[in-house]
């Protein structure tokens, strides 16, 4: 059945007590880039270990890896992208060896999530984050427009590359949809925005390594039957980030776990009928009272209002079976 982890930063941060005060041990952890050693590279054996050894110290299991090296160059096609490439497999490979199951990554060129107001009020003087394609900077990115075309071409190169050492290495490679899930922004297209993208996606390069992450707050976007959706996909969800939006792919806001466009108790139903056995996590929790916004959408307390709200779904839809 699945399990509850929580997004923990590779530094001490209050979330690594906050967590385990709600009872959550299971870590989606980054990359060791402020660590880095002498000579020593994101994706070295070294600097993973040490993290892992650290997450384990402090009485975390490390289940997934959120992070993901520079890839921009191997997204665009442009000179420096295979030494990416290069860099992703040694990350898969010594992933592998540590024991690291799931990695995940996006396809988003240029810019990762776009929000355009990080501080819209929401329920009783919470605020969380919110877009509106009208409000969207043109400095966002100073490159060239690309096409979806291109980022097929290049994601299907990626793929074909990365696969096997995933395969080898026995890491599922996760997919994370394009936040917001429209295309083009200022330009740049995106391709990881519907529900057809994606199974062209697990299509491609057919492997049970060529995996889905299932963030709710995208998909719903995408589709007004987010628990179908997860039936349809099923097995090649290997990783899911709780969350609930409201509004349209053009304008939206966050919302409380409870206040969404979305069912999430049938969402839970779903992962149960599935037999989905990975890891769920909260992700984009309102600011509130007495907490800071500097990191806008992952604040420490309202986690624990995202905890409490998936435990009871658990409880309720696998009926006592919960740890």
């Amino acid at each position: 059945m699945l399990e509850i982890a929580e997004f923990i930063s590779p530094e001490p941060t209050p979330v690594w007590k906050l967590a385990q005060q709600a009872g959550v041990n299971l870590a989606v952890g980054g990359l060791p880039f402020n660590s880095l050693q002498a000579n020593e590279r994101v994706c070295d054996l070294a600097p993973l270990s040490r993290m892992k050894d650290t997450y384990e110290s402090n009485g975390f299991e490390l289940r997934v890896i959120e992070a993901r090296p520079p890839l921009n160059n191997a997204k665009r096609g442009l000179p420096g992208g295979e030494e990416e490439i290069d860099v992703v497999c040694e990350l898969i490979t010594n992933m592998g060896k540590l024991g690291i199951p799931v990695w995940c990554y996006e396809w988003m060129t240029d810019f990762n999530w776009v929000r355009t107001t990080m501080d819209t009020p929401s329920r009783g003087g919470s605020v969380v984050t919110s877009f509106n394609v009208d409000d969207v900077p043109d400095s966002i990115t100073s490159n060239p427009p690309i096409s979806e075309e291109k980022l097929w071409e290049t994601l299907e190169h990626f793929l074909k590359r990365v696969v096997p050492v995933a395969e080898k290495a026995g890491v599922k490679l996760s997919m994370h949809p394009d936040d917001p899930p429209i295309t083009p922004i200022k330009g740049v297209s995106r391709i990881m925005r519907t529900v057809p993208n994606y199974q062209r996606l697990v299509e491609t390069v057919p492997s049970d390594m060529n995996t889905i992450t299932m963030c709710q707050g995208n998909f719903t976007l995408m589709t007004n039957d987010l628990p179908a959706a997860i039936r349809g996909f099923g097995k090649k969800i290997s990783f899911v980030h709780f969350r609930d939006v409201r509004g349209v792919p053009t304008r939206f806001e966050e919302t409380w776990h409870d206040a969404g466009k979305t069912d999430m108790l049938a969402c839970m139903q779903a992962y149960r009928d599935i037999g989905f056995d990975g890891v769920l996590r909260p992700d984009h929790v309102p600011t509130v009272e007495g907490d800071s916004n500097a990191n806008a959408g992952y604040s420490a307390f309202g986690r624990l209002y995202a905890i409490g709200y998936i435990r009871g779904l658990m409880e309720a839809v696998y009926e006592g079976q919960t740890k």
